[in-house]
């Protein structure tokens, strides 16, 4: 487990030793700029704790929680922390409908579902005695979901051992120094994230102050940086590539940031790029996924640029990534295969859906990503320095067929993004009469006055990709289309390159 034995559960630990040892400092700014101290956070959730309790919640239930990200998101996920039972994160900027699917999947005893049920969670429990279930490693501490946009959620599942493991990753599993200043960090996903859910934990037991957004906005983020000298931005691709865009970016003081931390999967090289070079900071890219618990690969700080730009690094402490053929056979280095992944932080399966836990988690405990790709080998073509690390190349569920062969839109993109005329890229199928499907490139331009031709596009990647992998069609827009979760949403993109009916 972590670096101190258990008492109850992994975070609510971590915000009973936090309480006690950074007392008065901030661990969340909200928006407005009002601080909520560790020793705060301690009471109010020791308060909904007790209120849980008293309305019968323990271990083994579920609390569903679809008000929006902020304080009272945390107080009330360590509420539940504290009286046993899992939380549930659902992002409310889902449809009504999508967040009743959330629900009914994870069988929730109660929503929690705004601001008001908290503070009424608070007032009902300010005079009784809190709860403090034993420690379980086996006890359900949280449900996330996978999806929500399209079809049947699913709700991958984290048990102690799991949130305890992941701390111990991100952070060796000690606590934070009391002596040492509060480092200013920005939550800059939905809390419902894997991203957030499975890491606030370890986040409060470094003793970091956290600043929340009502709303991500690239103007936003950068007052915050200049205020609070924030040494670290987190994110996604195309969170940073809109930071990029800002028209003023050069003249705000960003000295402060040391570090981009951006998950989600590769980011374009031209961006790495433009980001290291404008920024003057570090770019680590970091693979991983829901089911992963937030846990995979990452490229170093101080990476050559043919890890930089081209890969998705090496697994992180604690991990293990290899490569498989159709039959779950590891394939050599540099041949291309189905990434498989494992960890202590792996997710166990998804709640109520045995054959889509099957699917997911193979023999050992290895998670079948999905994502295809290839460990790099010492003869590279990347460079040597690329050696080892893994690139991905696509997803089995977004390969198309063009003419009889297989195409992985991520390889294509990869190639793509290396054009400098290009800042961001998607390569989605469209139908064809002839070929069944042919592939769209849609391109965010770096000049938009200066957009790449589809020619262009066709001569650069023709040296690097077989000619049945190459566009056939362009699209220039000013953005990629993101899901809720800060995903590219590649079914709209489908429907926006779609033939006229």
């Amino acid at each position: 487990m972590l670096a101190d034995p258990l008492a109850t559960s992994v975070l609510a630990d971590s915000v009973r030793g936090a309480a006690r040892r950074f007392g008065d400092r901030a661990a969340l700014v909200d928006p407005d700029g009002r601080p909520t101290s560790y020793a705060e956070l301690d009471r109010r959730s020791d308060a909904v704790a007790a209120a849980l309790a008293a309305r019968g919640l323990g271990p083994g239930d579920v609390v569903a929680l679809t008000l929006p990200s902020g304080v009272e998101w945390v107080v009330a996920a360590v509420g539940c922390a504290k009286a046993g039972p899992a939380t549930a994160g659902v992002n409310p900027r889902l449809s009504p409908a999508e967040i009743a699917g959330c629900i009914e999947v994870a069988g929730t005893a109660v929503e929690i579902g705004d601001t008001d049920d908290v503070v009424t969670l608070e007032r009902t429990g300010r005079d009784l005695t809190p709860p403090s279930p034993p420690a379980d490693p086996e006890r359900l501490a949280a449900v996330v979901f996978t999806s929500g946009t399209t079809g049947r959620p699913k709700a991958a599942t984290f048990r102690d051992r799991q949130i305890a493991a992941v701390a111990r990753i991100d952070t060796g599993g000690g606590w934070g120094d009391p002596d040492a200043p509060a480092v200013p960090m920005l939550a800059a996903t939905q809390m419902a994230h894997v991203g957030f859910t499975t890491k606030l934990a370890w986040y409060l037991r470094q003793g970091t102050t956290t600043h929340l957004l009502d709303r991500w906005r690239a103007a936003d983020v950068l007052d915050l940086v200049e205020r609070v000298g924030l040494p670290s931005i987190g994110g996604v691709a195309p969170q940073i590539a809109l930071l990029l865009r800002q028209p003023d970016l050069d003249r705000r003081d960003l000295s402060s940031v040391r570090s981009l931390i951006v998950g989600g999967g590769p980011s374009p090289p031209a961006l790495v790029d433009e980001a290291r070079r404008r920024l003057g900071a570090a770019y680590s890219i970091r693979y991983s996924s829901t089911e992963s618990g937030g846990c995979g690969t990452g490229t170093a700080l101080d990476a050559d640029d043919a890890e930089a730009l081209h890969t998705v690094g090496r697994p992180r402490a604690g991990v293990e990534v290899t490569v498989r053929d159709e039959d779950g056979r590891p394939v050599p280095d540099g041949e291309p295969g189905e990434v498989w992944l494992r960890s202590d932080a792996v997710t166990d399966g998804y709640l109520g859906d045995a054959d889509a836990t099957a699917a997911a988690i193979g023999p050992g405990g290895w998670l079948r990503t999905g994502d295809l790709g290839r460990i790099e080998p010492p003869d590279s073509n990347l460079g040597r320095a690329a050696a080892g690390c893994l690139v991905l190349t696509g997803r089995r569920s977004e390969m198309f067929i063009r003419g009889g062969y297989n195409v992985h839109p991520q390889e294509v993109e990869a190639v793509l993004g290396r054009h400098p005329a290009v800042a961001q890229v998607a390569v989605v199928p469209r139908p064809d009469p002839v070929m069944g499907e042919v592939g769209v490139a849609v391109v965010v331009p770096t000049d938009p006055a200066a957009p790449p031709s589809l020619a262009d596009l066709r001569a650069f990647a023709g040296p690097d990709l077989a000619r049945y992998k190459l566009p056939e069609d362009i699209r220039v827009v000013d953005d990629l289309p993101l899901t809720s979760m800060h995903k590219l949403d590649r079914a709209l993109l489908r429907t926006d390159v779609a033939p006229p009916p």
